[in-house]
């Protein structure tokens, strides 16, 4: 016969695996959508979000992939490369940003000479 505390050790492992199957993010507003993904390793790639699941594995369209300086990895280039339709692996996901209603601003924590 299981005692009160063997029941109540059951049910908060039930909620924690149940928190843990949810994403942090809800990626529902970015769907159809133009967005930007970085990697790890420094891969970086935009495409139009077809689809995802709680894991962060994503599903891109239309993808292009910009292609890093041989010399340094962390560096992109101007080339791109069309990839299509991809699959994105949820744990090599570092961020994931939209395309649209972002702008590049300078530095603020470098001092400008001048």
């Amino acid at each position: 016969m299981a005692s009160k505390d063997d029941k109540h050790k059951g049910s908060q492992g039930d909620n924690k695996e149940k928190r843990r199957k949810e994403s942090i993010l809800d990626l529902s507003k970015y769907l159809e959508k133009s967005i930007r993904v970085k990697f790890a390793g420094g891969r970086e790639a935009a495409g139009i979000l077809k689809g995802y699941d709680p894991l962060l594995n994503l599903v891109l369209d239309n993808t292009t992939e910009y292609l890093r300086d041989p010399d340094d990895p962390y560096k992109l280039l101007e080339d791109t490369r069309a990839l299509g339709l991809v699959v994105c692996r949820g744990t090599s996901v570092v961020l994931i940003c939209p395309m649209e209603g972002m702008e590049a601003i300078p530095n603020p924590f470098i001092t400008q000479e001048g």
